[in-house]
């Protein structure tokens, strides 16, 4: 059964309301609460003083009305009475200044003090209900590093970060080594001189300041970990323990935090994450040549961001996932705030069900009346009225048993796009261009994917990859490799698998150093050809190319004289055992190659020599996915719509969703579908209003 569900703050409301609301959201639809991730001071008012009276009352409350509770460890709102007693648990900025208490995640994850509290807190709530009915699981803490604090810098971490450098190298030899500390005459001769990077005259070392970024983000898993232990030592095995992440947030390495959950959760505000990701994922306006950011309605969000973010938690443990805060109406932390127009919750529930989710959650259960997120709506208005949010989650019911069908199916995706956070902290520290993200390069090759009606899975380097399950493997920037990254992509394509690579590739060893061979490094010989140069390419410098016309399988789609415009960056490469694939037709690279094609065992690598816009993206891809006979749904998809597939047996389900303003129309490639909800035919091609959604099955 696909779980819908509300996020709910008893403490905010007199306890006879609790009764009806919790009649209303079981009439609703709803099945499961979430509960008290900032509940510590009604918990605990004082130390040691425990106050579960309010607590207890409320489980039951739900359970009587047919609820299921989801309770949080209150650790992300550390009361007043414990930052005053221990002031050193507050975290410190990066210009060493304390913060203070009166938001939220006003704590050190490496302070000894929060870690003895939090085992204490988190002890009591687990002990008193692991074992109750009504609990099916727990969130621990609530969105790690928000707000900017996934990097403390306070004598705790300082201490932590030696320690955690002597478990990493060793002795002091091989850090000086790694890090290239010769340089400006850092070299270190004790462990103590070493301090969290932020206050040099100069930029950090690189390789001091990713080790910093992996130890920050390891001190997080670490204090999971501690949370971790603590409920499985008192909950029931039937329960499950997750937490919330925030998709394109990158200050963490979602992939080493996701490890240990039973599965993923993510909350997940389109209109608000637009706002917040599209000028770090899209190219700027003004550059020449940019693209033009995905047709979309006003108050529904991006689809390519919001389909980045259900892909890539999905991808984090390789399987269906839940949306722990889904946006029921307008928030409160964007710019603009726009109020989605009715259907349009029903619209996002349906999206993230598309994307693998088996559960969606909103946030929140009725608007606040103070306080910090007094601006932000719930399914129920300020009144305690139904808002539109309500009404579409209502309408909902009538599509329940389509919805529980596609409960556990597996998303059909035959093309994994890798993603490695610490390849995005180096690049983004030394990008050497002002418009080279890391995020913006990758997202650049997944729009091109979503246009293709591809389906996508997001993985990290170290997965090991199979030719049987994924028939192209996407790597726009593989910049950090050691001798197990190369050798797991080479058994890939040597088994039959298609790669991309694209430029900076090889550039690095895993400390940051650049590697002391021709590039792209550990790959050259993948690759079949040498970067003999890069360029750097100022906003107005562009160089032209063309494919190369080629016989066989390795002949492009496009036309083979297709033109394309370089912008951003370019490499010239000397093939080896590799062919050329396109070549530079003006500039100073005019004449060289720009992309190679370069066969290995059963299968081929392409490296793509220069940072592909949608027209470059969408040759290059269109070619390779037709060259891998990866499966597409649609023979084209308009801007604004996506079409995605979830396989659960003998039963294939096809989801056709407009994110648009205008009706638009979607051709199919398969002439077998029929309407979920009806049973009927549906054609070839078929038509969607704006803002709608249409559910299409086959048999396999």
């Amino acid at each position: 059964m696909t779980i819908l569900g509300v996020d709910y703050y008893p403490e905010h409301w007199p306890a006879d309301r609790w009764p009806a609301d919790a009649r209303l959201m079981h009439e609703s639809g709803l099945q499961v609460v979430r509960l008290a991730e900032f509940a510590w001071a009604r918990m605990e008012p004082a130390e040691g003083q425990f106050e579960w009276d309010w607590l207890d009352r409320a489980v039951d409350v739900l359970s009587g009305a047919g609820l299921q509770v989801i309770l949080g460890t209150p650790t992300a709102a550390p009361p007043a009475w414990l930052t005053r007693a221990y002031p050193d648990i507050l975290p410190v900025d990066a210009q060493r200044r304390t913060r203070s208490f009166g938001g939220r995640r006003h704590y050190c994850p490496n302070s000894p003090t929060y870690r003895a509290h939090t085992r204490r807190i988190v002890a009591a709530l687990a002990g008193r209900y692991g074992g109750h009915a009504a609990v099916i699981g727990w969130q621990i803490d609530n969105e790690f590093g928000g707000g900017q604090t996934a990097r403390c810098y306070c004598e705790d971490c300082a201490a932590a970060f030696r320690q955690w450098l002597r478990r990493r190298y060793g002795d002091l030899d091989a850090l000086n080594d790694a890090w290239g500390a010769v340089f400006w005459s850092q070299t270190y001769t004790d462990w103590e001189q070493i301090e969290p990077p932020g206050l040099a005259n100069e930029k950090p070392n690189p390789s001091h300041g990713l080790d910093y970024d992996r130890f920050a983000s390891d001190s997080w898993v670490d204090y999971q970990q501690l949370q971790l232990d603590v409920l499985r030592a008192h909950v029931a095995p039937a329960q499950f323990v997750t937490t919330n992440l925030m998709a394109l947030f990158t200050d963490l390495d979602y992939f080493k935090l996701a490890g240990p959950l039973d599965f993923v959760t993510w909350d997940n505000y389109p209109t608000g994450q637009t706002e917040r990701w599209g000028s770090q994922l899209y190219p700027p306006p003004s550059d020449a040549g940019a693209d033009g950011q995905a047709s979309h309605a006003y108050d529904v969000g991006d689809p390519m961001i919001t389909g980045l973010g259900h892909d890539l938690m999905r991808g984090l443990k390789d399987q269906p996932f839940w949306v722990m805060e889904q946006q029921p109406g307008y928030i409160n932390w964007g710019r603009y705030n726009p109020t989605p127009v009715p259907g349009v919750v029903r619209l996002w529930t349906w999206e993230d069900v598309a994307h693998g989710a088996d559960a969606v959650v909103y946030f929140r259960w009725r608007a606040c009346l103070y306080a910090q997120e007094q601006y932000h709506s719930g399914l129920l208005r300020h009144d305690g009225a139904p808002d539109q949010g309500l009404h579409d989650v209502r309408a909902l019911k009538a599509e329940r048993a389509l919805l529980d069908a596609v409960r556990g199916a597996t998303v059909a995706a035959e093309v994994a796009l890798l993603l490695s956070y610490e390849d995005l902290w180096a690049l983004d520290s030394q990008p050497h261009h002002g418009e080279f993200g890391y995020l913006r390069h990758l997202f650049t090759y997944y729009r091109a994917l979503q246009r293709a009606g591809v389906g996508v899975d997001i993985a990290p380097p170290a997965r090991e990859l199979d030719p049987s399950r994924y028939k192209l493997v996407v790597a726009p920037t593989l910049h950090l490799v050691d001798e197990a990254h190369a050798e797991n992509l080479r058994r890939y394509v040597a088994g039959g698998g298609h790669l991309l690579l694209s430029i900076r590739s090889g550039f690095k060893t895993t400390s940051n150093r650049v590697v002391d061979t021709p590039l792209p490094g550990l790959l050259r010989d993948l690759v079949g050809a040498t970067v003999a140069a890069w360029h750097s390419l100022p906003p107005g410098v562009t160089y032209l190319l063309e494919l190369v016309e080629m016989d066989g399988p390795s002949r492009p789609k496009s036309s083979p004289k297709a033109a394309f415009t370089a912008r951003i960056w370019a490499e010239a490469l000397e093939p080896h055992t590799a062919a050329s694939l396109a070549r530079f037709t003006g500039g100073p690279l005019a004449g060289r190659a720009a992309a190679v094609v370069n066969h290995v065992g059963r299968g081929q690598v392409v490296y793509w020599g220069m940072w592909a816009d949608d027209a470059m993206a969408d040759a290059v891809l269109g070619w390779m996915v037709e060259a891998a006979g990866v499966e597409s749904a649609a023979a084209e998809v308009p801007p604004g719509v996506k079409v995605l597939r979830r396989r659960s047996g003998a039963d294939e389900f096809l989801f056709l969703l407009n994110l648009g303003a205008r009706e638009a129309s979607v051709l199919l490639t398969s002439p077998d579908l029929t309407d979920a909800h009806t049973g009927q035919p549906a054609g070839r091609s078929v038509q969607l209003a704006p803002r709608a959604v249409r559910v299409l099955r086959r048999a396999l």
